[in-house]
């Protein structure tokens, strides 16, 4: 059923996807549902709304992923970084979450997926401390890119980016960017069978 699914929703996008990833996607849909009951890592309780709200919603990023080397900011329970390190067998993810449950889920999925390119860290943000700088730093977690900004300024190398999962684009908060960053790009993202807008937005260091 879900699989069935989720190959219609991946139809509807340019993405290529191949069967073991689509079969890792589908575990790890299948991973949160049944984790969801003890833990509360979703307000998402339906696998198929999962697809739409967490996989698909994730993976239409994958092709903005400029890079080797990734940090998920407040992954929560790996969102967007499980599925685009499954989309990117190639480069690497740092999925950090001050939560020990998050951490302790996505541990399991690594190990119950036979996902090799992924590191947990149980850490916040402004406490995190690594020696070469990411490519891109994402998240979909931060409320404000000012907050991300603000939060995270010590994350990127000197040619990465921030890459924001946004809903509407916040023109505002982009206007009203601190001197030392700039607006790279922002791209309309098109996600199947979700309501509202969906929007990436690109920032460097200047």
């Amino acid at each position: 059923m879900l699989e069935q699914k989720l190959d219609a929703l991946i139809k509807k996008t340019d993405l290529s996807v191949s069967d073991q990833q689509k079969s890792q996607l589908i575990g790890l849909v299948n991973l949160l549902h049944k984790w969801n009951k003890a833990y509360n890592l979703t307000s998402v309780r339906n696998p198929e709304d999962m697809l739409v709200k967490h996989i698909l919603d994730s993976i239409v990023v994958s092709p903005y992923l400029q890079g080797q080397r990734f940090i998920d900011v407040g992954t929560g329970p790996g969102l967007p970084g499980l599925p685009l390190a499954i989309m990117n067998p190639d480069k690497e993810f740092v999925l950090l979450d001050s939560l020990g449950k998050r951490i302790r889920f996505i541990r399991q999925v690594l190990l119950e997926l036979g996902i090799k390119n992924v590191t947990p860290v149980q850490s916040r943000v402004e406490e995190y401390q690594d020696e070469i700088g990411f490519d891109g730093v994402l998240s979909r977690a931060f409320a404000s890119l000012h907050d991300m900004l603000n939060w995270c300024p010590h994350l990127p190398s000197q040619q990465g980016v921030f890459i924001a999962l946004k809903g509407i684009l916040p023109e505002d908060e982009i206007a009203s960017l601190p001197s030392s960053f700039e607006l790279v790009a922002t791209h309309k993202l098109t996600v199947p069978e979700l309501e509202g807008q969906r929007h990436l937005v690109l920032i460097k260091k200047v």
